[in-house]
């Protein structure tokens, strides 16, 4: 683990912030790589929408992670919710801010809103795999105590550590951000498939929120409601929210189809 890369002075050079602007950037790249061959018309749009949608982003990653993972300790130490290398940042929340922030957008610009989404899709988890790495680099992100010989052992200064001294733990990061990897390939392969706008992108949210859910068994630092995480909660709703839409979308496309099918003599 390294939070501290270097000091420039008395100044830290975070890692953790680094690997997000990392991960960014990677996101941004491939999105404008897949605009040049399945989106040219949006390609002019890239640049300001990645950095508002990035925006978004971050302010509800930090605010999910906030209100939902640990709002007791931040109502009590306000002067800490803007340190988000302490406690980190919420990946679903991130999703929400920036899709809220990209819903506002292609409303402004007259944009078609899920063809957007789908273009992002693939930009925005292999973003969400990079960005795991800072977790770990954090020490934050953390699994439970394997109660076995083998895991991570986190160092002091870490919230890892702070939590569960030199326990080993699961490397739930690690395993998240593999998780996103596989995701990754599955979302660009189909991303060459033809399927009505918006379903990319919501298969996207489905994959990820059952892997999360799954994945939170082994996390150590998310505290528990009626016994699942925030995250295991919100997986469920934004799994049923986004099968509703799928199915509300192929319906879409097929009355569409229907409509401009001209009737036989």
């Amino acid at each position: 683990m390294l939070p501290v890369l270097v000091y420039i002075g008395s100044y830290p050079v975070r890692t953790y912030g680094l690997v997000i602007l990392l991960a960014a950037f990677l996101g941004y790249e491939t999105a404008v790589t897949l605009a040049r061959y399945t989106a040219k018309e949006l390609e002019a749009h890239l640049s300001t929408l990645a950095l508002s949608v990035l925006a978004g982003a971050l302010v509800g990653a930090r605010a999910w992670q906030v209100l939902f993972f640990t709002p007791a300790y931040y109502f009590s130490h306000p002067d800490q919710i803007l340190a988000v290398w302490n406690g980190g940042l919420s990946i679903q929340g991130g999703i929400i801010g920036g899709l809220l922030v990209a819903i506002w957008y292609c409303y402004r610009h007259k944009l078609e809103f899920w063809r957007v989404a789908d273009l992002l899709a693939p930009s925005v988890i292999l973003g969400q795999a990079v960005g795991r790495i800072a977790c770990l680099l954090n020490g934050d992100a953390f699994g439970s105590p394997t109660g076995k010989g083998f895991g991570l052992v986190y160092p002091p200064g870490t919230d890892a550590y702070a939590t569960f001294g030199s326990q080993p733990l699961w490397p739930a990061e690690v395993f998240e951000g593999e998780m996103d990897l596989v995701i990754f390939a599955i979302v660009f392969a189909l991303s060459r498939k033809k399927m009505p706008q918006g379903v990319l992108f919501l298969l996207y949210n489905i994959l990820y929120a059952i892997g999360r859910i799954g994945l939170e068994y082994l996390r150590g630092d998310s505290p528990r409601y009626l016994g699942w995480t925030a995250a295991q909660w919100t997986g469920i709703v934004v799994i049923v929210v986004s099968t509703a839409l799928i199915l509300w979308r192929i319906f879409r496309q097929h009355q569409v189809h229907e409509t401009i099918t001209p009737v036989s003599p």
